[in-house]
């Protein structure tokens, strides 16, 4: 039996891309879920400024949803953020990613589970791997 090419494009409507389960995408969306802990930032430098950030150059804590929350250092540098997303986006893409240039950002939001993608450019930033050009995301190549 043959479907009609309208029976093909409601099923296809239905379909989920296969390469969201593969590990490294499922590991890339785990990892932006444990980049941010609940609570604002308590390190020494935001306890001692009671929680002024105008004089840091990465932010700290960010609002997520109404939640304050702070990104979690220890595991959020820009080398860290990188190597997550270079494993995601070689599986996604396979291809390697860029090292330097334009992020492809709408690339990355494919892959990365729609409430996570507010996660996304706060995290690129604060970690360094990324800087906002002019409204371009420029992969910063010593994050590598």
């Amino acid at each position: 039996m043959t479907l009609s090419s309208e029976a093909k494009m409601t099923g296809d409507l239905f379909e989920v891309d296969k390469r969201l389960a593969l590990k490294p995408i499922v590991d890339f969306n785990t990892y932006l879920r444990a980049a941010f802990a609940d609570g604002p930032c308590t390190c020494g430098r935001c306890v001692a400024s009671q929680g002024d950030e105008s004089s840091y150059e990465h932010k700290h804590n960010f609002t997520f949803a109404g939640h304050t929350c702070h990104r979690r250092f220890a595991s959020t540098a820009g080398s860290d953020v990188l190597q997550a997303l270079k494993k995601a986006w070689l599986s996604y893409t396979k291809a390697e990613l860029p090292g330097s240039g334009e992020l492809d950002l709408p690339t990355v939001k494919e892959f990365v589970e729609p409430e996570l993608h507010q996660r996304l450019l706060p995290l690129f930033l604060a970690s360094g791997l990324v800087l906002d050009v002019d409204g371009q995301l420029q992969l910063q190549a010593q994050a590598a």
